[in-house]
């Protein structure tokens, strides 16, 4: 199966449209049946604990919010987090969740590209991204990563592992209600996403980054790039 980007609906509405908020609350039912949070956080496992974190295509900041809850005892407190969405929709008591967690966060709303040009070259110690890479290019990818590898000590990102079998349980999403945006957008991802070391392959070559690439489970591409070895 070729690598086929193209437009996804969600991100064509309206955050405030009824099917965007409807899609929204799909994908939380998506994550967890793909077991992304799970998988990043063994993965997170494996890392310095960081002290300022981006995460990438944040959305309504829930996904997040489960790494931290995850970690609120084995980071320390004071974390810093900003919330990178082009249409953040953070509802408050997300926020106030982070709050009691002792994290500082922070939505931001902005083009990952736009950001990219204007930010300032401060470093953080990791970005992460949850199903967000698969939306752009190779091309577009290998600049993203050429900006991470400066500003970053740790880079992880969950996608759709793109083969049959995530293909064919797309069909499967009718199954726990998920609307036709969700059920659009899912074809669309698994045609888009990722498989054996193609991630690695568009990482700068000479980084000075490990890099680790591999299925997680079967329907999720798990990437992670960092400055040291794996303890």
């Amino acid at each position: 199966m070729q690598r086929l980007v193209e437009p996804e609906l969600l991100d064509s509405l309206p955050p405030d449209d009824p099917r965007a908020i409807r899609s929204r609350r799909d994908l939380r039912r998506v994550n967890a049946w793909m077991g992304n949070s799970a998988h990043l956080a063994r993965a997170l496992e494996a890392l310095r604990p960081p002290r300022r974190i981006i995460e990438l295509g944040a959305g309504d900041g829930t996904f997040m919010l489960k790494i931290a809850r995850r970690f609120a005892h084995q980071w320390q407190p004071g974390v810093e987090l900003l919330l990178l969405d082009m249409a953040p929709v953070v509802a408050p008591e997300t926020l106030a969740a982070y709050e009691e967690l002792g994290w500082k966060t922070t939505p931001l709303r902005m083009n990952i590209r736009d950001w990219i040009l204007h930010s300032p070259r401060e470093n953080v110690d990791l970005i992460v991204a949850n199903l967000f890479l698969h939306h752009f290019s190779d091309e577009e990818l290998r600049l993203f990563f050429a900006a991470f590898a400066k500003m970053t000590g740790a880079f992880i990102s969950c996608d759709p592992r793109r083969w049959g079998p995530a293909l064919f349980a797309t069909k499967l999403l009718w199954f726990i209600a998920c609307n036709d945006v969700t059920r659009h957008d899912a074809r669309t991802s698994v045609r888009a996403g990722f498989r054996e070391h193609e991630l690695s392959a568009l990482w700068p070559s000479e980084s000075g980054f490990t890099l680790h690439e591999y299925p997680a489970g079967y329907a999720a591409h798990l990437f992670l790039a960092e400055k040291r070895p794996r303890r």
